[in-house]
């Protein structure tokens, strides 16, 4: 597939992108908070260079799948989506190379059907490569692979002097350590080549498993390390025994002798969906602690426990199939809290965090639990995993939910866990100081205040 053109599989996240140098208003994922930012839309690695040469302060942007402001600098937005190209692929290795504005949609529906997935998925398609590795994407087979960068084998970046360089593990190891999970702010991703996963079919075995509470999903995520994915919704608002009941699901990729006689000549192409839209931005009451707690607790009585076979894309995108579904949250837009907690803390500091979730009642709408592991021993400097449990929170914005954040900055801070930048929209500066490698990345891309590369969340955080 050398030099073969790559078309979009989605729109791009926020509305309103602009042509060169004009303005746009632009959001994360969250549509919170919103920026009129000057959009440069790149197509070639060309134009990248010559925007880095022609603004003091800029940050690139891949789909705006980030949720918060990570992706936004109102002085100079970089576009790459336009930079969408497969370079080469070997499909004796797996080792594919491509532009760093590529969707990951458009690899699977280019090489699934050639038996090739990603070696780490997050849980939406709409994510480019690029991406990808500026916030080290972790998947629900953290525990077994590590993230996404562990499997980047190297990648080119474009400098704040406007040179282009390698990283690798073995080259410029320092520089490659501080992009992966570094938010942008070492330079502009230009290429990355990785190794894809060879699959035979594109169905996931499931094992489906309810929890009453949380020391039974706990558990239940202890006794299944050996399962390749692993990921657990939670119903935050549940409260005395029923505290943390969730439903758990286990998955492997099915081979073709395991599947039911009527799925094996399924074969590895896509079947034919439809994605649906939402037309419009619900209103801000929609969402509420008895809406939530009612949805919450019918999905609990759906869920029905044992195996079953499943498409890869509802079990590891199942959002994707209701596109623009963030205009649920409202007008006003929604944050996503993500923390993980050490493994020793995890028990106690995801029950008080449950508790102060209803007692706040800003119950989430999607609450994901996930089991981290150990990672490996070259990590991002800022990569967000630390061995134990992360838990995902989608909350609407209001003086109330952000109360509750600063709530449960608190637990997560007393607990020594930390907080996910890619989804950050309000954490303050203070939580950095979990990061143990902050103090090196500070020093590899030297002072904030003078460096080219910057977002509205680094110049919010001081990072």
């Amino acid at each position: 597939m050398s030099g073969a053109a790559v078309s979009p599989a989605a729109p791009a996240a926020a509305s309103g992108i602009g042509t060169s140098g004009r303005p746009a208003s632009l959001s994360g994922w969250g549509r919170y908070p919103r920026a009129n930012c000057h959009s440069f839309a790149a197509t070639s690695r060309e134009q990248v260079l010559r925007t880095i040469a022609g603004q003091p302060r800029l940050i690139a942007r891949g789909n705006g799948r980030a949720y918060g402001d990570a992706a936004l600098n109102p002085g100079a937005t970089l576009l790459m989506r336009g930079c969408d190209r497969v370079l080469d692929f070997d499909p004796a290795t797996g080792l594919l190379r491509c532009e760093a504005g590529v969707l990951l949609a458009d690899i699977l529906a280019a090489f699934v059907p050639r038996g090739w997935f990603p070696p780490v998925t997050p849980g939406t398609k709409f994510v480019t490569v690029g991406g990808m590795i500026a916030t080290d994407v972790h998947g629900k087979n953290h525990h077994k692979v590590g993230c996404f960068g562990d499997h980047v084998e190297s990648l080119e970046l474009a400098l704040d002097d406007e040179r282009v360089v390698r990283c690798s593990a073995q080259e410029n190891a320092a520089l490659f350590a501080a992009t992966r999970g570094g938010m942008g702010l070492t330079g502009v991703i230009l290429e990355a080549s990785f190794r894809l996963l060879p699959i035979e079919t594109r169905m996931i075995r499931r094992e489906t498993v309810c929890a009453r509470n949380l020391d039974e999903v706990m558990a239940q995520f202890e006794a299944s390390l050996d399962w390749t994915y692993s990921v657990a919704w939670i119903d935050c608002l549940a409260g005395g025994a029923a505290l943390g009941r969730s439903v758990l699901q286990l998955g492997e990729h099915a081979t073709p002798s395991e599947l039911p006689t009527a799925g094996r000549h399924a074969g590895l192409a896509s079947p034919a969906r439809t994605a649906r839209r939402v037309p419009v931005d619900f209103p801000s009451f929609a969402l509420n602690r008895w809406s939530v707690g009612a949805f919450n607790a019918l999905y609990y009585r759906r869920a029905r426990p044992g195996r079953d076979y499943v498409d890869l894309d509802p079990f590891f995108y199942p959002l994707d199939a209701l596109l623009d579904w963030n205009r649920i949250y409202g007008r006003a837009g929604f944050f996503q809290y993500q923390c993980v907690l050490p493994l020793e803390a995890g028990r106690a500091g995801l029950a008080l965090l449950l508790h102060r979730i209803r007692e706040g009642g800003g119950g989430s709408f999607l609450t994901v639990l996930k089991r981290f592991g150990p990672g490996s021993a070259s990590r991002g400097l800022l990569s967000f995993p630390l061995e134990g449990y992360t838990l995902a929170l989608d909350f609407p914005v209001s003086a109330r939910t952000l109360r509750i954040a600063a709530e449960l900055d608190a637990v997560v801070a007393d607990h020594g866990g930390r907080l996910y930048l890619a989804k950050d929209a309000c954490m303050p500066p203070a939580m950095l100081r979990f990061y143990p490698e902050l103090d090196r990345f500070r020093a590899l891309i030297g002072d904030a205040g003078a460096r080219r590369f910057q977002s509205l969340q680094s110049q919010r955080l001081g990072l």
